[in-house]
């Protein structure tokens, strides 16, 4: 098959409108979500996009002189306590530094892109797996100031504020085995997601040093949700198999659905099992019984992120910054009876 003339040139927005046989208006509309389209038009316009991989162009503009006043935060995801206390603080510290803040939820990492690139912001914080390599990639070369709360990646332009999940996780399984447990459970969050991969990591590996394989069979889906816990712990009490010790969950709410599973088929928390969260959101206090967790501080993260992208923005080069929790003991785990 011949090769295409663009094959090997950077694809413009004109590239787009010709292959989707609309005008350039067009495809700006409708990477930008302008509602004046038909949605028929839109999709194909979006196909082409994606099909030719098509970032906007920001070469020659004038950043500074364009500077808008406000600052991005994309999210995947806005479930749970967890993103509104986050975005909060975020938001608070923009006001401190003199900035606006825009919220973008999208799984589409071409509006993400556009968003980002189009320049209707100044930086970007990105809590967000639909930003892939190929973005991270393209938001580096373009010299976009990026601040990531959910992976590590640092640059003259990119910064990570990150919990470290790993040590974490064992912090988690020493305390529980200090305890005197012996049987574990780990309730997964997303699979994909960098806390929940170093969760598993840090508690799995902090068990195997100590002589514990945890089963698959005792690794369950909880996808950070309270129902997705509540639904896994139950189907896994109505199997029969032996009840763990405890029960590590890698979110409180993941944390709080396992109380209820548990509660609800008839097993005493913590008598029977001991329960353990991470995050520390204001509902572990107030559940019963309330939940033992580690403070991740991820507000701070929120603070230390707008700080960190407004440093770059002024010229700074890009750092990785790594907080720690601490556990808070609470009425959900007890002493294992020898």
């Amino acid at each position: 098959m011949a090769k295409r003339e663009n094959d090997n040139k950077k694809i413009t927005i004109k590239d787009v409108a010709r292959e989707a046989g609309v005008s350039i208006s067009t495809v700006s509309n409708a990477l930008n979500n302008v509602n004046v389209l038909h949605p028929d038009t839109k999709e194909r316009v979006l196909e082409v996009a994606r099909r030719l991989n098509y970032t906007p162009n920001l070469n020659g503009r004038n950043l500074k002189a364009q500077a808008t006043g406000v600052l991005g935060l994309f999210l995947g995801a806005i479930r749970g306590p967890y993103y509104g206390e986050l975005s909060d603080s975020i938001y608070r510290a923009c006001v401190e530094s003199g900035y606006e803040l825009e919220i973008f939820l999208s799984s589409d990492p071409l509006h993400i892109m556009a968003n980002i690139m189009g320049h209707r912001v100044d930086g970007a914080i990105i809590l967000n797996s639909a930003i892939g390599p190929d973005q991270e990639k393209i938001l580096k070369n373009q010299q976009i100031p990026t601040v990531y709360i959910d992976r590590i990646l640092v640059g003259d332009k990119s910064s990570s504020v990150v919990f470290d999940s790993r040590n974490g996780g064992e912090q988690a399984a020493k305390f529980l085995l200090e305890l005197g447990h012996k049987r574990f459970m780990y309730i997964e969050g997303e699979e994909d997601n960098y806390d929940n991969q170093e969760r598993r990591g840090g508690f799995l590996g902090a068990l195997k040093r100590a002589g514990i394989v945890v089963d698959d069979d005792y690794i369950l889906p909880g996808k950070f949700e309270r129902l997705a816990a509540y639904n896994s712990v139950t189907q896994f009490v109505d199997s029969g198999k032996e009840l763990p010790d405890a029960i590590f969950a890698a979110n409180d709410l993941s944390a709080i659905g396992v109380l209820e599973a548990l509660r609800d088929s008839g097993v005493k928390v913590p008598e029977q099992v001991s329960v353990m969260g991470c995050d520390d959101i204001e509902l572990t206090r107030v559940v019963s019984p309330s939940v033992t967790t580690i403070r991740t501080f991820f507000e701070k993260q929120g603070i230390i992120a707008v700080e960190q992208l407004v440093r770059m923005i002024s010229g700074e080069a890009g750092r990785l910054i790594t907080l720690n929790g601490r556990i808070i003991p609470r009425d959900s785990t007890i002493a294992k009876d020898l």
